[in-house]
């Protein structure tokens, strides 16, 4: 992971942030039909999974779902009831064998980032590598310190470092031994809204530029779909769906994922012909993804985001109500209540403005095709 030569400095200049590995890139970690159960409660349920050499994957889902429990299998923290776990094609975790933590060649950076108060940034770093010679250790420390841009402050201790500082810390020292996967449980809980944003994009930059493979859970969306190469919802100890960022999030595969992933309103149609009929007017056929021609006919339900309609003021055709308005300050989210019943959200710049109880017109305006689920298939 070393081996790409890249400073801190040289790494601004990288351009790492879009590069997923290749689809024919070897698989570092699998997970087949894991299970794990604490007591009568079934935590994680069948699970597979596997994840590519340099790619970054994130478990997204609500608390309680399984996402850490899948992440303490993978570090060897628990034993998997059923199933196996394996890294580089070795099974690590199986009905007949579990290699330690500390023997898997995994990596973690815990919530807290659990740095050793007594050591210094640069001591903390190179905690991992006693067994190297000084000099090779040395060398490897300043190479991370230098990528995490911290190269002036190794002689520091965690209480005078930012909470980004320490973090860069944590994570310098999990790839630090050059593991087979790093692990990051909850990364950015425990920093505040804005230098979360910051970290994000400076983790994703790290880890790209090392060449690390890595495993992120988290139950925030806009996180998952920022950091990772893929995302993997997680619901009841199950996934329900993997696959890039913007497909999971343009294209999903269930109600849950699509709720889960962020605003979504399920506007009711009927398929006639070329067109679904909604309480919007018709949407046309061929702006539905994968719509065929065998659901004529059919009652469906189109999801539309904030971002995919406009609430028009003093419309030629009134087809709701303002009913509560959300100030988001450079964004204002509108819940209209259409004449059907159903509630939509819009999306509006901070300097539009509508009342609440003022009629209004529902405009489709999204630029790309929708989704759909079948109406007899409602939660």
């Amino acid at each position: 992971m070393s081996g790409s030569g890249l400073t801190g400095r040289d790494a601004a200049t990288a351009d790492v942030s879009s590069e997923a590995p290749p689809p024919d890139a070897p698989t570092v970690l699998e997970l087949d039909d894991v299970s794990k159960s604490f007591g009568d409660e079934a935590v994680i349920d069948d699970l597979s999974l596997s994840v590519r050499e340099g790619e970054i994957l994130t478990l997204l889902g609500p608390s309680g779902c399984g996402k850490t429990t899948t992440l303490r299998l993978v570090a060897g923290l628990d034993r998997p009831d059923a199933g196996t776990v394996r890294l580089h094609g070795e099974t690590v975790s199986g009905p007949e064998s579990h290699v330690p933590p500390e023997d898997r060649g995994v990596g973690v950076v815990f919530q807290e980032f659990a740095l050793f108060p007594h050591l210094t940034a640069a001591e903390n770093v190179g905690f991992g590598l006693q067994d190297r010679p000084e000099a090779e250790r040395e060398a490897r420390v300043a190479e991370l310190l230098d990528l995490v841009g911290l190269a002036d402050r190794g002689d520091a201790h965690p209480d005078e470092l930012s909470g980004g500082q320490q973090q860069r810390v944590a994570l310098a020292r999990a790839i630090a031994p050059e593991p087979a996967v790093v692990l990051l449980d909850e990364p950015f809980s425990n920093l505040d809204v804005d230098l979360r944003v910051e970290m994000r994009e400076e983790v994703r930059r790290i880890l790209k530029t090392a060449g690390v493979t890595a495993v992120s859970v988290t139950h925030d969306q806009e996180e998952a779909l920022s950091i990772s190469d893929r995302v993997a919802v997680v619901n009841d100890g199950r996934i329900e769906q993997s696959g890039a960022p913007e497909s999971v999030f343009q294209q999903p595969e269930s109600r849950f994922v699509a709720g889960f992933l962020g605003h979504a309103a399920f506007l009711p149609g009927r398929v006639v012909g070329g067109e679904v009929r909604t309480g919007l007017g018709p949407v046309d056929r061929a702006c539905v993804d994968g719509l065929t021609g065998a659901y004529d006919r059919v009652d469906v339900d189109i999801l539309v985001r904030p971002d995919d309609v406009r609430a028009v003021p003093d419309g030629d055709a009134p087809d709701g109500r303002v009913r509560a308005r959300r100030y988001l300050g450079p964004t204002v989210l509108y819940e209209v209540e259409l004449d059907d019943g159903t509630a939509v959200e819009c999306m509006h710049n901070h300097d539009e403005s509508l009342a609440i109880g003022e009629p209004v017109e529902v405009v489709l305006s999204a630029g790309h095709d929708l989704a759909w689920f079948p109406a007899d298939q409602r939660e």
